[in-house]
């Protein structure tokens, strides 16, 4: 798919996977992109950014991804300024580790997964990321009506890609039940919408990146990620957002790639 005149969406843009893909857009001369965050130094991000480019190519809506009203207020702007968007690619996500249950050395009590940590990963690593690509797709079915087009053929230009950000923990990983389970959900996700969107001409993918150089990963502490990461990653290294920005871009503009992609840096978790 050809980025020229194109308009893409990204949640989580201001840092690690999210930056990465906004930069790797831009570069590519994508027409712009709405850049979303909870943080306001989103909009100062954007705004270096365009000074570099020379044009207004990024375009900050700060706000909470899981707010309906938030999401769809951007839309609203996004649909006001360029009537569609193409591209969505929702970055935006959180972990919450704890093991599933866990005895208390001293009681002898069992102390389970909190319900309210689950509740918090699913709203935004699923559910959020869900409806922010709906949003985007909807944006293209509706112009397709206006314009009297029904189902997309062939003939057509793809009109447009979701890029779910998945999780090589979507296979199972120690401490991880919610974020795993929101990962192993989203490519459920991905690979109905897959069979539903292309009527429209928009494709979905998601790719699964292994652990990677994002403040969310150094959260868990510089132990944990050279105890239990490094010695089980073949590269020996984490991965570099660039990295998986350009797998990114890589499912956008090649249309013969579907289904999910594989970043994981030769990651095997032991037993």
């Amino acid at each position: 798919m050809d980025l020229d005149g194109k308009v893409a969406v990204v949640t989580g843009g201001n840092s690690g996977i999210g930056r990465a893909t906004c930069a790797a857009l831009a570069k590519r001369g994508i027409r712009a992109i709405g850049v979303v965050d909870m943080t306001p130094a989103v909009t100062e991000m954007c705004r270096t950014v365009n000074a570099d480019l020379g044009r207004e190519t990024l375009i900050p809506y700060v706000g909470d991804v899981t707010d309906a009203s938030f999401r769809r207020t951007a839309f609203d702007d996004l649909k006001r300024r360029f009537s569609v968007v193409n591209i969505c690619v929702p970055a935006a996500g959180i972990v919450r580790d704890q093991l599933a249950v866990k005895i208390d050395k001293h009681s002898g009590k069992a102390a389970l997964y909190p319900v309210e940590l689950f509740h918090q990963t699913l709203n935004l690593n699923l559910l959020a990321a869900t409806y922010w690509a709906l949003e985007t797709v909807a944006t293209v079915a509706e112009d397709r009506h206006v314009r009297k087009l029904g189902r997309w053929e062939a003939a057509e230009r793809v009109q447009g890609c979701v890029v779910f950000i998945g999780s090589v923990s979507s296979a199972g990983n120690r401490g991880q039940i919610s974020y795993a389970a929101s990962k192993a959900a989203l490519e459920a996700v991905a690979n109905t919408l897959v069979k539903e969107t292309m009527y429209h001409g928009v494709r979905c993918a998601i790719i699964h990146p292994g652990f990677t150089d994002t403040p969310m990963l150094h959260a868990l502490g510089k132990e944990y990620i050279e105890t239990h990461i490094l010695p089980q990653t073949q590269l020996r290294r984490l991965l570099r957002p660039e990295e998986i920005a350009d797998g990114i871009l890589f499912l956008i503009t090649n249309s013969a790639i579907s289904g999910a992609l594989w970043a994981d840096a030769g990651w095997h978790p032991g037993a």
